[in-house]
């Protein structure tokens, strides 16, 4: 149940690095700072298995260790999680309002940290096929398909990190993109290209999608140069094709720039004490790194807005 009428002075919605690392240093700055988040910490972070490239970490470190250390750090200076998902909210409203599956609350300063979720091929039977087959985490799913051929449906960064770890367990990969060439970082590219049992098909989309005894069995892929398809035997295909930002909560009363948060370097919206930080918002990089910067600079925002007050 909601908790007793008290005007919370940072509210964040979401609980990645970026929401974290806003409730850490509003508590630390002696705000009220209150986390939401109804799926537990770390967003999609927490399916990631290992980041290499958050300073600080030589060896990496796992997305879900990174992420519940963050949220115990917050919570040693005296931030807390209400485990609510957030419905609805009023940011115009003085102080805003945000509504939960089980009560209200106000807040003098909203955080919106609710990152992105992945994007989907579109196709018919992908969401019949979801857990039989079609998976959007290759660290959550790869182990089930141990000695299996299997596809990876992208070209980015997610695709590659993809395609190298699902290398080591699986028979074969084959990436599937449909641009000439890979578009990630050039060490991610060298060494997934120096993996023997990864294959490349590029120009190529995947078409339809074929069940066989409850399950994927194989996948139509059309050749965008030459029109031609051909029917591909495949276990699993892995889909990293980019992620829609967790913006549709706040759609018709913030500024948005196609689905993504408008929001300038000190990450304050359209709206005087809404800020957004992570990777729900206009920016050109990011990563775990940017969104943790995002969630430091957002909330020294809003503690010196509300010192004016």
């Amino acid at each position: 149940m909601a908790e007793e009428k008290q005007i919370i002075d940072v509210a964040i919605i979401g609980s990645g690095v970026g929401g974290m690392t806003a409730a850490l240093y509003a508590a630390r700055a002696g705000l009220n700072a209150v986390v939401f988040e109804s799926m537990g910490a770390g967003g999609q972070l927490a399916n990631i298995q290992t980041i290499d490239n958050y300073p600080g970490f030589p060896e990496g470190v796992g997305g879900f260790d990174l992420a519940w250390a963050c949220k115990q750090q917050a919570e040693r200076f005296g931030a807390r999680t209400i485990n609510e998902r957030v419905v609805k909210a009023d940011l115009a409203a003085q102080p805003k309002v945000l509504t939960t599956d089980t009560g209200e609350y106000e807040a003098r300063t909203v955080i919106i940290a609710t990152g992105a979720r992945n994007r989907k091929m579109g196709l018919k039977g992908e969401d019949v096929l979801h857990g039989r087959g079609i998976s959007y985490c290759a660290t959550c799913d790869g182990g089930f398909f141990r000695g299996k051929d299997v596809v990876v449906y992208g070209g980015g960064n997610t695709a590659v990190e993809d395609a190298l770890y699902l290398s080591r367990l699986c028979n074969r990969v084959t990436v599937v993109y449909r641009k000439p060439q890979l578009e990630a970082t050039a060490v991610l590219v060298d060494s997934l290209k120096a993996t023997e049992n990864v294959d490349f098909k590029f120009r190529t989309r995947i078409t339809e999608l074929h069940e066989a005894e409850g399950k994927l069995g194989s996948i139509t892929l059309k050749d965008l140069a030459s029109g031609e398809t051909q029917t591909m035997d495949a276990a699993a295909v892995f889909v990293a094709i980019g992620n829609i930002p967790n913006s549709d909560l706040f759609s018709g009363q913030i500024e948005l720039e196609g689905e993504y948060i408008v929001a300038g370097e000190d990450c304050e919206t359209n709206i005087p004490g809404v800020y957004a930080v992570g990777d729900v918002r206009t920016k050109k990089l990011r990563q775990v790194v940017t969104a943790a910067a995002d969630g430091a600079i957002a909330a020294e925002a809003a503690a010196a807005l509300i010192a004016t007050k």
